[in-house]
């Protein structure tokens, strides 16, 4: 029993970070001073 609440407890976090990485906007996770700096600079973080 243990072990399978453990493998729904890991796919569920496998699922939520593919949905974050692949499905949801980049914009929702950059934190309100990254947004501020053009992409020309460096270390802008958009590359």
């Amino acid at each position: 029993m243990f072990q399978s609440i453990l493998v729904y407890i890991i796919l569920a976090i496998a699922v939520g970070y593919l949905i974050k990485k692949f499905l949801l906007p980049r914009s929702l996770f950059v934190s309100g001073s990254d947004k501020s700096k053009p992409c020309g600079q460096d270390d802008c973080g958009c590359h």
